[in-house]
């Protein structure tokens, strides 16, 4: 009882240094026009964008080390004008399908590999099911999933995520990072010396916030 006790104690002293250490408006600002259903970490990013590809092992970090209780979440978003709206779009059913058919990593990792390591260019959904059935999905079961409702559904709610973050000015360029629906990481003036290490810390004192 008395480790449990202490260890309590370091981790409340830690969140109390963070809290003197980070300032909004420099490492953080207030965004407006999601609410979170539980705690969260929120990534929106697109499998276009090479700073999201290069952030990838990062954002894995950050997955494995997140507090118990805490979901990490992909949100693809579709506004970037190196890639047609359409094509986009459909990369965020892609990475619903994933999620659902519970392959997201293998599949996210394959699609960003097609991209930014091969050079290939998708250009209709045919393309999409090849790098998923290459990569160990049924070539029906990929067929059936993207066409569900449930599919639908959630990339339907991803585009209202980032289309509300847009407009109030939320986020205006990813990888963006969004804690809790409220909070927006400022990466520039992270830690030169540790920036990873600075990174957790602040992601874990956001979380700690209302």
């Amino acid at each position: 009882m008395k480790k449990i006790i202490t260890m309590t104690l370091l981790l409340l002293s830690s969140l109390s240094s963070y809290a003197t250490d980070y300032q909004e408006d420099k490492h953080y600002v207030k965004v407006e026009g999601i609410a979170a259903t539980g705690a969260e970490v929120r990534e929106y990013f697109s499998f276009y964008c090479p700073h999201c590809y290069r952030a990838e092992p990062l954002m894995a970090s950050v997955k494995k080390n997140l507090p118990e209780g805490v979901s990490f979440v992909r949100n693809h978003v579709d506004f970037l004008r190196s890639a047609s709206h359409k094509m986009q779009a459909l990369l965020t059913k892609a990475l619903v399908t994933a999620q659902v058919l519970e392959v997201e990593e293998s599949q996210v990792a394959a699609i960003f590999k097609y991209i930014h390591e091969h050079r290939a260019v998708f250009t209709s959904q045919r393309d999409v099911r090849n790098v998923f059935v290459i990569n160990g999905v049924d070539g029906d079961k990929f067929d059936q999933t993207i066409a569900s409702d449930e599919v639908k559904t959630k990339a339907a709610s991803m585009h209202n995520h980032q289309e509300t973050l847009s407009k109030s000015g939320g986020i205006t360029a990813v990888p963006a990072v969004i804690i809790n629906g409220k909070y927006r990481l400022i990466t520039t003036s992270l830690d030169k010396s540790n920036p990873e290490q600075d990174y957790h810390n602040l992601v874990k004192y956001l979380l700690s916030l209302d």
